[in-house]
């Protein structure tokens, strides 16, 4: 089976890493691309997708990776909206890299969760009424959270077993909702020889769905594909987080997170998924 990991050194999985979150060509929603010729089909199964939809064709498998608590959490990020489509987040917010899925509960907000926020501002990209895709990735290798997908490898751990776990949140301006500045990092409360774990991901927004996936980010779309193995778990279901709960995150953590991303196309192509089983 063809490695679809990067196995030429740290420094090129880096690159494809360092590019992986910010911006994306024109969401493809409905229009299956099965036909095309150009579909990057020698390549793994690729992300983001409708985890409503639980066929693909896409035979390139590689072994899950653990459960998140065997491994070191080296990463938290958000995209501005959801890169995936889910039950709970079907709502299409239109093309481009400001594009991707809204919560289904948005229009149902009060004036009061909506309100402008007012405080000291650290983190752009998220106000009251929109959602945001939270992504905590987990790495098999022995690293320290740190800024952007490089830090989940060394160079003495250039093919690291890499599980991101996913919560899609609608922001809200309520002091009562989750707060982001609890879903940090905790070191040395993981399982085995992991050190470094989240504080807390939400567990009330049902079964995650998990598959076989890759990053994502503005380099690939279904004609570039990114090269990446990574396992997802995906929640169903939104949850509402505190606007000024993200601001105070930004303003200090290990990450140097200031900014929600963008998103990547919807990848449809059956080709290009797997299958969840």
């Amino acid at each position: 089976m063809m490695r679809l990991t990067l196995m030429v050194g740290a420094s090129a999985l880096m690159a494809a890493c360092s590019t992986a979150e910010e911006t994306v060509d024109e969401v493809v929603d409905t229009v299956v691309m099965a036909a095309s010729d150009d579909v990057c089909t020698t390549f793994g199964p690729q992300t983001p997708r409708d985890i409503s939809m639980k066929t693909g064709t896409n035979a390139n498998m590689f072994d899950l990776a653990p459960a998140s608590t065997a491994l070191n959490l080296c990463n938290i990020h958000s995209h501005t909206n959801a890169e995936h489509k889910g039950p709970g987040f079907s709502v299409y917010a239109g093309p481009g890299p400001d594009g991707g899925y809204q919560c289904n509960g948005t229009d149902d907000l009060t004036a009061a969760e909506l309100a402008p926020y007012t405080g000291e501002r650290s983190y752009e990209g998220a106000e009251p009424g929109d959602t945001i895709e939270v992504h905590w990735v987990h790495s098999s290798c022995d690293v320290q959270p740190g800024e952007g997908l490089g830090s989940c490898l060394t160079d003495a751990c250039t093919d690291p077993k890499l599980r991101v776990e996913t919560q899609v949140f609608l922001v809200v301006n309520d002091a009562n909702a989750l707060d982001m500045t609890e879903m940090d990092y905790a070191a040395g409360s993981g399982a085995g020889a992991a050190v470094h774990q989240a504080s807390m991901i939400p567990s009330n927004t049902g079964d995650p769905i998990i598959f076989r996936g890759s990053t994502t980010g503005p380099s690939y779309d279904q004609k570039t594909c990114s090269p990446v193995e990574v396992t997802w778990s995906v929640r169903p279901q939104c949850t509402k987080i505190d606007v000024a709960s993200l601001h105070a995150w930004g303003k200090d953590n290990a990450f140097m997170e200031t900014k929600s991303h963008g998103v990547r196309d919807l990848v449809t192509d059956p080709r290009l998924l797997s299958t969840i089983k």
